[in-house]
């Protein structure tokens, strides 16, 4: 047997960047953990109310409810808690009050100060399994730690988000969801894993490059790409020169092999621990670090390039459990990209109204690689998803020159110095005009390519950038559709050019049920598109607006029913398929994200609430419409 020299990355590699220990315990002795645990017990009784886990008795007053919710302690005695909100126009969203939740035990009356205390005195109706409660719990307690430390970090940097490039603000906004409580768990990551490349930090990292063999790695890309020649241009020459003569080192052709990024958290917590017979076999060789430095995005997994940032973002696999869902990348998914984005470029380019009129980008999934081991299936399976990447187009380069753009999740933002993100904007075009402006470069791309093209895009904040003029909203950019997009054969505009894409495996399936691509029912694309766009990311922005501007919420939900109207007015031609795929109906169907944690993922859970657009369709169009 042939030992080889092991592969170490340097000394000022951000495996573990050091943060002072006296960070950390700042952090959870400050202000920003009382803020963080209020919120997110906030957003929990949020949820556990409007998705009908908990009855909590209410009693109405001058438009606030008061809530009592009852449960018993560890020994049996009664207690309540009690806290006071409002319902919404929004979806009928629950807002709370600001006020903390108060626990009522015998004769004392105190501040809710324990996650998991809350969540095991409380009555649940439903039958929860001790298990999944813990796992649910040990969720919660995991964002109150990360999100702490966040914040504290946030409390401390030099400026306002406001006044960062793009690129910076997708880093550093730290707000996480706005409505599923466990909004930054991040399950896999120590406290140093959280400042190394938590994206709030500020920290940068590179990837650890990998060589794949030809015949274990599935490779897909545009028609007629050569995806060789594409990561030697994404590398440099210099970069691969290297990485060819640490090939050869090995005694091996590199013409046998590709190159394959992984992120360096996960290359040291489940790919070395996984794949190490890959790696004795030389199926898998270490290749180092290429020149390039990243900054994670919101979304953890994915990496911008600080170096060259008109270079394409590289969304890597990694085993964390985040926002309650897995962030390793199905294999099917990454093959797929490729040619959903191909896809959809071609949808834009045949169509006048998107091209000529709201002339959205559609940041394709150029490439997609993943990992497929040799060995039994119960190998294959425990390496599941778990060595892939999917390489996305960067924003930068489809911007004009005197275009800018933010995160869409950016518009709801209070920044450093207590005001919202957009004030400056506001103020500068007026509040009716800008959002005038905000919805139909938003709203219209995402409605059209449903009603034109029978295509449901998953628009929430996370996936959809306003580029923008001096703040004055221009168009739109999307992203994420290699697992974001669902449709009905029969329902598209031109079934027969849809690109052929690899089926959901069962095993798949039977652990997110909510992942797929077609399915049969014409509603579920209405409601996908309701629960993504407008049930958070719309409505967000409408209390924002309330809250900080007094504007009306019912004004807001008007005036999206007229951009919608005015649209509908525009294309007759589209009238069944505004029946179809009807937003104006009295109710839609929206995830309840909490209850999928607390019961078995047999099935999907979803639930009817009150639609903010019904009985808005025949609104007044007389309301001044300022030009954009």
């Amino acid at each position: 047997m042939t030992m080889t020299q092991p592969f170490v990355l340097p000394d000022d590699s951000v495996l573990h960047a050091a943060r002072p220990c006296h960070e950390l315990e700042q952090a959870l002795r400050s202000e920003s953990f009382i803020q963080v645990h209020r919120r997110v017990l906030r957003q929990l009784i949020e949820t556990l109310i409007y998705e009908d886990v908990i009855q909590p008795r209410r009693k109405e007053v001058d438009g606030s409810v008061h809530f009592q919710l009852d449960g018993c302690d560890a020994e049996g005695h009664a207690l309540h808690y009690r806290f006071s909100g409002r319902r919404r126009v929004s979806f009928d969203r629950i807002r709370l009050d600001a006020a903390p939740v108060m626990r009522y035990a015998r004769d004392a009356v105190s501040e809710v100060d324990s996650l998991a205390g809350f969540m095991m005195e409380i009555d649940f109706p439903v039958d929860v399994e001790p298990e999944r409660l813990m796992q649910f719990t040990h969720e919660l307690e995991r964002t109150l730690f990360n999100d702490s430390l966040a914040q504290h970090a946030r409390r401390h940097r030099p400026t306002a988000l406001r006044a960062l490039e793009f690129d910076a603000v997708e880093s550093l906004l730290a707000d996480g969801h706005p409505y599923h409580p466990c909004y930054k768990s991040r399950i896999g990551f120590d406290a140093l894993d959280n400042f190394a490349f938590g994206h709030e930090f500020g920290s940068f990292l590179q990837p650890l490059w990998l060589a794949a063999r030809h015949d274990r790695l599935r490779v897909k890309g545009f028609e007629g790409a050569d995806f060789s020649a594409f990561i030697a241009e994404e590398l440099g020459e210099t970069v691969v020169e290297r990485f060819y003569e640490r090939i050869e080192q090995q005694g091996v052709r590199p013409d046998d092999y590709y190159f394959l990024p992984v992120h360096p958290w996960q290359w040291r917590e489940q790919v070395v621990h996984t794949l190490f017979q890959d790696i004795r076999r030389k199926d898998i060789l270490v290749l180092g670090q290429a020149e390039d430095r990243y900054r994670a995005q919101q979304s953890i997994r994915t990496l911008a390039n600080d170096s060259r940032p008109d270079r394409c973002y590289l969304k890597l696999s990694m085993g964390i459990l985040n926002t309650s869902t897995s962030r390793i990348l199905a294999p099917h998914t990454v093959q797929n990209a490729p040619a959903i984005s191909a896809w959809l470029q071609s949808l834009l380019e045949q169509d006048d109204f998107l091209r000529e009129e709201l002339r959205p980008v559609f940041l394709a999934e150029v490439h997609g690689a993943v990992y497929l081991p040799a060995g039994p299936e119960v190998a294959r399976q425990k390496a599941y998803g778990m060595l892939a990447c999917i390489w996305r187009e960067s924003l930068h380069p489809h911007l004009n020159v005197e275009e800018a753009a933010v995160p869409f999740n950016a518009l709801t933002h209070i920044d450093d110095d207590g005001k919202p993100f957009i004030e400056p904007w506001v103020q500068a075009h007026g509040l009716l005009a800008w959002l005038r402006c905000l919805l139909e470069a938003s709203v219209l791309p995402v409605l059209h390519i449903l009603y034109a093209h029978g295509i449901a895009l998953e628009s929430h904040a996370q996936n959809m950038m306003l580029i923008h003029r001096q703040g004055m909203p221009a168009r739109v950019a999307l992203k994420d559709f290699h697992d974001g997009i669902r449709f009905v054969r029969e329902c598209l505009s031109d079934p027969e050019n849809r690109p052929e894409l690899l089926a959901t495996p069962e095993e798949h399936a039977r652990v997110n049920r909510n992942s797929y691509i077609v399915t049969d029912d014409p509603v579920e694309l209405r409601d996908f598109v309701h629960d993504a766009f407008l049930f958070i990311n719309m409505s967000e922005l409408a209390l924002l607006l309330s809250e900080h501007f007094n504007f009306d919420e019912d004004a807001f939900w008007t005036l999206l029913a007229e951009v919608l109207c005015e649209y509908q007015d525009r294309f007759p031609t589209l009238q069944s398929r505004f029946s179809l795929f009807d937003f104006f109906a009295p109710e839609v169907r929206v995830e309840q994200l909490t209850l999928r944690r607390l019961l078995p993922d047999t099935e999907v859970r979803m639930h009817r609430v009150a639609n903010p657009l019904a009985g808005k369709k025949r609104g007044d169009r007389a309301r001044s419409r300022p030009a954009c």
